[in-house]
Formats: C-alpha cells, structure tokens, sequence
C-alpha cells in the first residue's frame, strides 16, 4: 500500500503498470474506524490517502513498483504534494511483509544516498494497518472521466 498525496494520480499511474491486477483508493494509517473522505479531509483521523497495489510478482516485482512510487511525487514534503496539504497527503508506504519493509528501507536508503534531494526524505516505511476503501465515486477517477493523470 502505498501513499504519495491525492490518490486519484497515484492509482492512475499504478494502473498503468503491465503486471498491477488491481487497485483501489482508500485510507489507511489512522486511528478511526471506516473513515469518509470529509472525515478524513477535516485531519482529525490520522489516515492517508492510500492506493492498495495487488500484483503478479511473476510479471511486475515489488522494487519495480517502489520505483515508480519514488517517481510520481516528492518525498522531502511532509505532509503535503503539491497544491494539496495536510497529514492525508503524507508519503508513506504501508507493508504487509518483512520482505517489504526491508525492500522499502533498502529503497529509501538507495534514493538517500543517491543525491537527487537536497532534503531529507520523510517517507514513512510503517507496517499495515486496516485499509478503508474509499468511496465509489474515488476509485478509478481520473479513467472514469477520460484524464490523463499527467506522468
């Protein structure tokens, strides 16, 4: 699972990805149980917007999809991506495995010591907690009106 601001873009770009059998937007990181959109807009409930990856690791590996979530947006920004600001619009990724979190870590480090911030990366590497699905009218937004999520 992973966070990185609005997640109508983040799922977009994921989707895109040959080997992603699935998506979906929802929340996850916080502390209050199934959670709305306005609830978790006011900031009051500690959850990110989070796009859910299911893949085929035959196809598409976990290092290629971390990869491409340090790609699609800015992980020196805390709490915020752009335009959009507050704890929602967080950078984080949520492991369900040791596996994962040793990929992410190792990921995070490689991008560190890379050079390509002058800031510190405050992506959060956290394990899973309950993911709540948005609301219908989130999933698959920007396919649903035909946008191009800009990548």
């Amino acid at each position: 699972m992973f966070a990185a601001g609005c997640f109508w873009g983040v799922e977009a770009a994921f989707r895109e990805v040959e080997g992603v059998t699935s998506t979906a937007v929802g929340y996850s990181g916080g502390h209050t149980v199934s959670p709305t959109y306005e609830n978790v807009c006011s900031g009051t409930t500690g959850h990110a917007e989070t796009v859910e990856v299911t893949y085929d690791p035959e196809r598409v590996t976990y290092e290629a999809l971390l990869k491409l979530f340090w790609e699609i947006h800015d992980p020196t920004t805390l709490n915020r991506q752009g335009p959009d600001v507050g704890e929602q619009y967080r950078s984080a990724i949520f492991f369900l495995i040791p596996e994962q979190e040793a990929a992410a870590r190792a990921s995070k480090e490689e991008l560190r010591r890379s050079g390509r911030y002058k800031r510190d990366i405050v992506t959060e590497i956290t394990p899973a907690s309950a993911f709540y699905r948005a609301e219908d009218y989130h999933q698959q937004y920007f396919e649903k009106r035909g946008v191009s999520h800009g990548r």
